[in-house]
């Protein structure tokens, strides 16, 4: 009782049963603080379907901070939690504590999700987790702007940044001098791994760092998409957005003065509030393409459930687990709480698309989402992507030559990759 007490110190737990019969069992599951209400809610339905009960634990609030606690409990084998929720760059650095569900999940079921999404959770022939909600970077943009000078949304980065340039300038002229033509996030952070990403795998360019661990980051391929990128700053994108993360570049967009905007789902909620300058105004769209016949390469966000390998009730977590990932559930989270379903006919869905009207629109970019390299470089993922950002952000910021700055990140990156050997 102690070990566990320590486990499990700073969070909330909270039992959920249904009037429960002589033979019930009790499973533990972790869930996120920010879904926390809507966990709550599925368990309790669960509960009431199968007679058995749910302990569910509150996360920290910042998701980093589970990291220290699960690697407590998997390093001690306990068995004090069966369901867990794991952040996708997470499937890597944990895949030796969790239990291969092929057996136990039927393949429809799995089929009925985005393969971009259970793909990634497929480590070394064994499917680990299953995907709860995902999130992956969209571009939003000014839909009214882009009428007013008869454009399309881009296919294109090339397309983007022609089109970016023509109606900054066009509405400059016609007397706002505060507008830029692209917002982004270009602060040195996990978020510009994910911006970059993007720009080089729509490109063909690959994921930085192979399935088998090669670094495939110095191409003709990636040059030419760090150099657009370099290229942005100071004529669509203020210099500022070198410091932005995802808030500052949505403040941007959302003041009006920003044409098109990567970001994650989230922003279509916020843009659309009430009293908003850009209600009714903004149009959502898979990332452009970075060349012709490739992919729009959405940096993947998705969030997972997994069985502990420690649990000692691991047949009926698995079916807690089916039960929170499934339709059913899947279209409770989207309707009360605008998150993003995994299950692919979620998206013909007139009751979720009543709620969620871009998901029609998001469709393909869901189902071609980029994993990072997490898997292929498990727990030495946080080394690799800091090596990356941090170089990507000299790169934009002008200080070298791309080309070169590309050879000594080739040479970093495979230093890293030896040392997580």
């Amino acid at each position: 009782m102690k070990h566990k007490l320590k486990m499990l110190a700073g969070m909330a737990v909270v039992t959920i049963a249904s009037s429960l019969p002589a033979n019930a069992e009790t499973v533990s599951m972790f869930c996120s603080a920010t879904d926390y209400e809507l966990c709550e809610k599925a368990v309790a339905k669960w509960s009431e379907k199968t007679g058995n009960e749910v302990k569910l634990n509150r996360m920290p609030q910042n998701l980093d901070d589970a990291i220290p606690i699960y690697q407590q409990l998997f390093a001690a084998q306990s068995s004090d939690i069966d369901v867990l929720y794991i952040d996708v760059i997470w499937l890597g650095m944990f895949k030796d504590h969790l239990l291969d569900v092929t057996s136990m999940i039927p393949e429809d079921e799995v089929k009925a999700h985005f393969a971009s999404a259970t793909d990634a959770a497929r480590l070394d022939g064994k499917l680990l987790a299953m995907p709860f909600y995902i999130d992956t970077g969209l571009m939003f943009y000014r839909k009214d702007l882009l009428e007013k000078y008869g454009k399309e949304p881009p296919k294109t980065w090339d397309e983007m940044t022609a089109t970016a340039k023509e109606i900054q300038d066009a509405e400059r002229k016609a007397g706002n001098p505060d507008m830029w033509g692209y917002a982004w996030q270009g602060r040195s952070y996990e978020g510009l791994t994910c911006d970059a990403l993007e720009w080089i795998a729509s490109a063909g360019g690959g994921t930085i760092i192979s399935d088998n661990g090669e670094v495939t980051i110095n191409s003709p391929v990636t040059e030419a998409a760090l150099t657009r990128a370099r290229g942005w700053i100071g004529t669509i994108s203020p210099e500022g957005v070198l410091n932005y993360d995802e808030e500052n570049s949505r403040t941007l967009f959302e003041s009006g003065n920003a044409v098109f905007h990567r970001n994650w789902p989230y922003v279509w909620g916020t843009s659309q509030a009430e009293g908003g300058k850009l209600v009714g105004k903004v149009g959502v769209s898979a990332l452009p393409l970075g060349a012709e016949g490739q992919k729009s390469s959405g940096t993947l966000g998705t969030a997972y459930l997994g069985v502990s390998k420690y649990s000692e009730k691991q047949e009926l977590a698995t079916d807690l687990l089916r039960y929170m990932v499934g339709f059913e559930d899947q279209k409770m989270r989207a309707i009360e709480g605008g998150y993003n379903p995994t299950v692919a006919a979620l998206y013909e869905d007139a009751d979720v698309l009543a709620k969620i009207p871009f998901l029609g629109m998001a469709k393909t970019a869901f189902e071609e989402s980029v994993a990072r390299p997490s898997a292929a470089t498990g727990k030495n993922y946080n080394r690799i992507s800091r090596t990356f950002y941090r170089a990507v952000h000299d790169i934009i910021s002008g200080k070298d030559d791309v080309a070169k700055e590309l050879a000594d990140l080739e040479r970093r990156l495979q230093r890293d990759v030896r040392a997580g050997e």
